[in-house]
């Protein structure tokens, strides 16, 4: 089972499920946790080969790293804590396995924000990834974390993220980087399938205004999407949750406490 660990709220019967990206780990959402305790019982996960979810060899060579797969790993934290719904809240990669959750078991899944999401790879992306792939086995892989990093996160406002994110990727093994990258060759149709199902759960999308390879595809998405809103944040990157952590817990705690979050719309701040 993946490590994780929770912070029960003294009154609160709502749950958060926090779901980082790829290279990362829980240990980015610690400039969420002292807000959204205030409201919420938390659960903060680390994915299969992250943070303190590391498998033995055996145990990593049996497992199959596919987007259900790992999807599958997400559920069953949820499922032996006995959450019977949670609001879901992910950042890059992680906003594509929590719409995976939601589209294989949406009973479990309350609400969706989707921090920095990604819902197509344009074709600057696909060629990174085409790249990536022909590397990946000769060239040192933090070396190619390092540059897909700047490349989705180039401006200077953005090199928190940029450290936060290598330097946890320095935690992974070459093999597990080299596992998850596989998982590229069975995105493309996955992201179509979002993109054409609106699943009419509540969704929030918390765009950068400089997140250059993926807000233009979000913008459309919000926009066909009845239950999805948008939320551009000004002067800031793909990782927002970092760059811009206080604006980001403002609005996503707001639209969680709202009742009705059925009327899509976009917004700039």
């Amino acid at each position: 089972m993946l490590h994780y660990s929770i912070i029960e709220h003294a009154t609160s019967k709502e749950w958060v499920t926090f779901v980082h990206g790829a290279g990362g780990s829980s240990t980015i959402w610690y400039k969420q946790v002292k807000a959204f305790k205030e409201h919420f019982n938390i659960l903060l996960l680390d994915l299969r080969g992250h943070g303190k979810s590391k498998f033995h060899l055996k145990e990593a060579l049996k497992s199959k790293y596919t987007f259900d797969a790992i999807t599958q790993d997400i559920k069953e934290v949820v499922d032996y804590l006995e959450i019977k719904k949670s609001h879901f809240v992910g950042i890059s990669l992680g906003t594509i396995l929590i719409r995976n959750l939601a589209e294989k078991h949406p009973t479990l899944v309350k609400s969706m924000v989707m921090g920095g999401a990604i819902m197509k790879m344009n074709f600057r992306s696909r060629v990174l990834m085409r790249l990536g792939v022909i590397l990946k086995s000769v060239v040192p892989y933090i070396w190619l974390y390092k540059f897909f990093a700047f490349v989705i996160m180039p401006n200077k406002n953005h090199k928190e993220s940029r450290s936060l994110f290598v330097r946890e990727a320095k935690k992974l093994y070459q093999k597990e980087f080299i596992r998850w990258f596989k998982l590229t060759s069975e995105i493309n149709p996955l992201l179509k399938l979002f993109r054409m199902v609106d699943l009419k759960i509540p969704t929030l999308y918390v765009m950068g205004s400089e997140d250059y390879l993926f807000l233009p595809t979000i913008e459309k998405v919000a926009e066909q999407h009845t239950f999805s809103q948008l939320y551009v944040v000004p002067h800031c990157g793909h990782v927002v949750n970092v760059e811009q952590p206080h604006l980001f817990n403002e609005k996503v705690i707001a639209y969680l406490r709202l009742d009705n979050k059925k009327t899509g719309a976009i917004h700039r701040f």
